[in-house]
């Protein structure tokens, strides 16, 4: 049973390192996010240009008189700023936080080399001056679905991809909460459902899940919910759930279950 798009990496030290692919979705949530900083940014700067603009050249026009090549200079000018920024706020970021942007950083994901170590300046660069192109009819998106490693164009050129944040997991990380309504569906299950056809890879997938919930996009997270929850149910030979009953209670429930089956 496969839910998050996990890879191992071997390193020059003979280290092994497994990460989870951030997958399109919070790579498309972060975006918007980073999206509406960046607008923000540019319509200050825009607003300060135009400003600027029109104290120059009405100056200059009371000496000089003609400010036509003035004016488009001007505009040439703070046009290449303007590009100037909107790069700069994709490097600036990801080499300062790590791989990390604000959007990122919300989002949990961040942007690492293609050895598993931090990014650095020349990987941003090239990342945020091709970002444009993957922008311009989804060509970013039509390459992340069809690379096994989830690259967008700016990845490939620069070596980088796109993990999730690894969370550092404690004892009380393992120890998830299940509702009252789980707990009772967990002791119906013992019964009704054959619980002991679930590999320890199927539980860890249900518990990876569980423990990444609360980050994941509403959208994502019901989605991925209603599929697992549908893989589960055939792993276990159940036949009959309640028509409403929630994908997410249903998980907690067969966690629950499973946990109490190996205690016994």
């Amino acid at each position: 049973m496969r839910l998050f798009n996990r890879f191992t990496l071997h390193t020059p030290e003979s280290v092994e390192l497994e990460f989870t692919l951030a997958g399109i979705g919070n790579r498309a949530y972060a975006l918007l996010i980073d999206y509406i900083i960046l607008g923000l940014i540019i319509v200050v700067f825009l607003l300060g240009a135009l400003i600027f603009n029109s104290v120059l050249l009405e100056t200059i026009a009371k000496l000089l008189g003609s400010t036509n090549r003035l004016e488009i200079w001007l505009i040439a000018v703070q046009a290449l700023i303007g590009f100037f920024i909107y790069v700069g706020y994709f490097v600036f970021y990801e080499t300062v936080w790590s791989g990390q942007t604000p959007g990122k950083r919300y989002v949990k994901i961040r942007v690492i080399r293609d050895d598993g170590r931090p990014v650095r300046l020349p990987q941003s660069t090239l990342r945020a001056l091709l970002r444009p192109f993957d922008d311009l009819f989804f060509i970013g998106v039509f390459f992340i679905v069809l690379n096994q490693r989830e690259k967008r164009l700016g990845d490939l050129v620069g070596g980088t991809m796109v993990i999730q944040e690894e969370q550092p997991l404690t004892t009380a990380a393992f120890a998830l909460k299940v509702s009252t309504s789980a707990q009772s569906l967990a002791n119906k299950l013992l019964i009704e459902a054959d619980i002991s056809r679930l590999l320890p890879e199927d539980f860890a997938v249900i518990r990876e899940y569980l423990q990444r919930r609360e980050a994941m996009i509403p959208n994502a997270r019901n989605e991925v919910s209603k599929q697992l929850a549908s893989q589960v149910k055939q792993i276990i030979a159940l036949d009959k759930l309640p028509m409403k009953l929630d994908a997410d209670v249903f998980l907690e429930a067969v966690y629950q279950a499973y946990q109490q089956q190996a205690d016994n």
